[in-house]
């Protein structure tokens, strides 16, 4: 009979990043594409309406909110004294171990990669990936931001950024890379959803619903 042990695997402060994230992105992936793909307005004066005004404050106000969040995940990264180190998204460098859980998971291979950091090999290099596509969002997302206005903090990153602006084509070619960006988002939500039901119906550790209560069950040999 398999015996299982509790573990403390996620702190408090990374579920409410997680859920905090999963909220914004949400709402910036909702409010996106209908500024990208608005409704017909109804029947009235297009003076008393402002809808679409009213969602670009909202998508803003998120982008915003996911700037704050992932500053907040880099700082625990940085100097946290619990599991959220930066180097536990380093362990897509163990190549042997990567290539071990790749053949776990297209069940090639019935031996299971090893755990050495908080994250496995193929859920770090997505976390790595994820980075840098929350990046790419925040920084053409500023771009445009920044194009809106002729004072204050917008338009000075704005101005900032505009050497990247005019390498993408100028806004046009800014706002097709921030809407294919919104895809690779899409795509990642997909498998991370994918991989967690999978993961907790074969290991049977209860990793979706740590993210709640913070612990995960390690069988015992």
């Amino acid at each position: 009979m398999l015996k299982f042990r509790m573990k403390k695997e996620w702190w408090l402060a990374i579920r409410l990043i997680h859920w905090s994230v999963v909220i914004t992105v949400f709402t910036l992936l909702i409010s996106g594409f209908y500024i990208a793909y608005p409704l017909s307005n109804g029947a009235g004066a297009t003076a008393d309406k402002f809808c679409m005004g009213n969602i670009r404050t909202l998508h803003t106000f998120f982008g915003v909110f996911l700037t704050f969040l992932m500053i907040w995940r880099a700082y625990l990264g940085l100097f946290a004294k619990f599991h959220a180190r930066w180097h536990d998204l380093l362990a897509w460098t163990n190549i042997h171990n990567l290539i071990t859980q790749i053949k776990f998971y297209l069940l090639v291979s019935e031996k299971k990669p090893k755990h050495e950091y908080q994250y496995g090999p193929l859920q770090s290099l997505a976390y790595s990936g994820l980075i840098l596509l929350q990046i790419a969002i925040i920084m053409t997302g500023l771009i445009m931001v920044g194009a809106n206005y002729h004072a204050g903090f917008s338009t000075g990153v704005g101005s900032l950024l505009k050497p990247i602006e005019i390498a993408m084509g100028g806004l046009a070619g800014v706002r097709l890379i921030h809407h294919i960006i919104a895809w690779g988002f899409i795509l990642f939500i997909m498998v991370h959803v994918y991989m967690a039901i999978w993961i907790d119906v074969v290991y049977k550790e209860g990793t979706i619903s740590s993210m709640v209560s913070g612990r995960v069950f390690r069988k015992v040999d």
